[in-house]
């Protein structure tokens, strides 16, 4: 409900940023309101059902955005407390030191930060520690120094994929325990003990979790935030624009309509965004005024512009034992992070899935028809499944963008062919060494229901980029601290901040980010 409170900050979004920088600022003693368009997830059997989840997309937002050409997609957004920190597999890695340096890829250049990985290192080890990563420093050939190794031992693997990480050993590459974020306590024989929260079940990755072992913003930081008496959230309300000061450089009003198609107004000393990299940046494109003609905080005109997603694939091998594996997502492997022998470029970074079922791989059939035996039934296939995911860099061009036309409607604008080389080579080296992984040779299937269909468009789980910060106010929308430019009380601490995107999952450097700005904040207020 509206009030008339004065708030020393007002957060809009709760996910990995908005979700985490509550948690830094509640025993501030600051009053914090929280404004989430969403509601709490309802807990119930669908959560954990792959055709309610990926095949009737049931938690998916009933949004309607545009591509450039006007038209229609369904984006992968879920409007809920936790943003889509609910939904995503908790892979939580540190970008690379030399993803924050400026890095050259076959088909461009992917820019410096304006902070280097030092800078963020310990902010990387407390938000380890918050999200209760499970993993190894030190198996990672690639990874920076770290500060503390995790608190929590790395997931153990099942015998299948424990055979898989022996065999890439044997050929002479570094497979490690992919950092994981689950409130799991293992036995012996790294099966759950009887007062783990995390029951090791087959579905962690892209299913929310209905007995909260999964380590999202909601479970991790925005109900503990909540438990202190200076933070508020209202739910079910939806930032429409932001308002300044005749200046122009003071918010001063935060609109929002609520569930009962009411408006209201908030007012806060600082105003926090963090919807999300396409929905912060249309917020913001939305604001325009007299004095922000092209949007709020962009007089730079980079607000909306190198929006990145990663060059994804999500694909399916076929092992010639069966995988009973439930627990799949445990190993990674970045030898070819940064190229190889005989390719000079980035590649990208590989990951386990969480494991496919029949009801996933009937979704899948009709995209595969004649690529498998017609003789193995679904259910058979699903027990021979083994899933990856391949992750490339994905380069921001001025021209990925997101945009409001004359009706409101956002549209976003994608170069689905941007930096793709990179990403072939490394499926092509997964391919080659299949059979020596004891898979069948040609079976490397597309697993498009974890890319949205096979809509690049509407894969938009690691959206980064849209406002980003740097030291130039020319070509940046924040500074160093993730603060506006152009104003003096407006801060972004989701992905949008990103410069550059690296070939690693996005979230855990948002949640260092929002730790070491929720740092800057306090210190501010004080």
């Amino acid at each position: 409900m509206p009030d008339d409170r004065s708030y020393d900050v007002i957060i809009i979004g709760t996910g990995a940023g908005g979700g985490t920088l509550a948690h830094r600022l509640a025993p501030s003693g600051k009053r914090v309101l929280i404004l989430e368009r969403g509601g709490y997830l309802p807990r119930e059997i669908d959560n954990w059902d792959s055709t309610a989840v990926f095949v009737k997309a049931k938690y998916l937002a009933p949004e309607t955005w545009y591509d450039r050409h006007g038209h229609e997609f369904t984006p992968e957004v879920n409007y809920y407390v936790g943003g889509n920190t609910k939904f995503f597999g908790a892979a939580l890695f540190r970008l690379r030191p030399e993803d924050f340096g400026e890095l050259r890829h076959h088909d461009g250049i992917s820019p410096a930060w304006p902070i280097r990985y030092e800078d963020l290192e310990p902010y990387y080890t407390e938000a380890e520690h918050l999200y209760l990563v499970h993993g190894r420093h030190g198996e990672d050939p690639t990874e920076g120094p770290a500060g503390a190794q995790y608190l929590h031992p790395p997931v153990r693997h099942e015998p299948r994929i424990q055979q898989l990480s022996d065999d890439l050993e044997k050929q002479g590459l570094h497979p490690f325990h992919l950092p994981i974020g689950v409130d799991l306590t293992q036995a012996d024989d790294g099966s759950a003990t009887h007062d783990s929260v995390c029951i090791r079940c087959n579905r962690v990755d892209g299913f929310p979790c209905p007995v909260n072992g999964k380590s999202d913003a909601q479970v991790i930081c925005v109900d503990p935030a909540l438990e202190h008496d200076n933070v508020q959230m209202i739910t079910g309300a939806t930032v429409r624009r932001l308002e300044t000061d005749p200046t122009g450089r003071t918010v001063t009003q935060v609109v929002a309509e609520l569930e009962d198609g009411s408006t209201a107004h908030f007012a806060a000393d600082i105003v926090v965004v963090a919807c999300g990299a396409v929905n912060s940046a249309a917020l913001l494109l939305r604001s325009a005024s007299d004095t922000h003609p092209n949007g709020l905080g962009n007089s730079s005109d980079v607000v909306g512009r190198h929006y990145m997603r990663h060059n994804n694939l999500a694909l399916m091998a076929v092992s010639r034992e069966p995988n009973p594996t439930r627990f799949q997502k445990t190993l990674a492997l970045n030898d070819w992070y940064f190229g190889s022998e005989d390719f000079d470029f980035p590649m990208g970074g590989i990951q386990m899935l969480g494991k496919s079922d029949a009801e996933q791989i009937r979704g899948e059939a009709p995209r595969w028809a004649g690529k498998v035996s017609p003789d193995m039934p679904f259910e058979v296939l699903a027990h021979h499944a083994v899933d990856f995911w391949l992750c490339g860099e994905d380069l921001p061009l001025p021209d990925s963008r997101v945009t409001l036309d004359g009706d409101g409607r956002l549209h976003l604008s994608i170069d689905e062919k941007n930096n793709m080389t990179g990403l072939t080579k490394l499926r092509q080296r997964l391919q080659e060494m299949l059979g020596q992984l004891g898979m069948y040779p040609h079976h490397l299937l597309d697993h498009s229901l974890y890319l949205h269909k096979g809509m690049p468009i509407g894969a938009t789980a690691h959206q980064a980029g849209t406002i980003r910060f740097g030291t130039d106010p020319r070509s940046s929308a924040l500074d160093i601290n993730c603060m506006a430019h152009d104003l003096d009380n407006l801060y972004v601490v989701d992905t949008s901040f990103f410069p550059s995107i690296g070939a690693v999952n996005p979230s855990l450097t948002a949640i260092a980010n929002a730790l070491r700005v929720g740092d800057h904040i306090v210190e501010r207020l004080r």
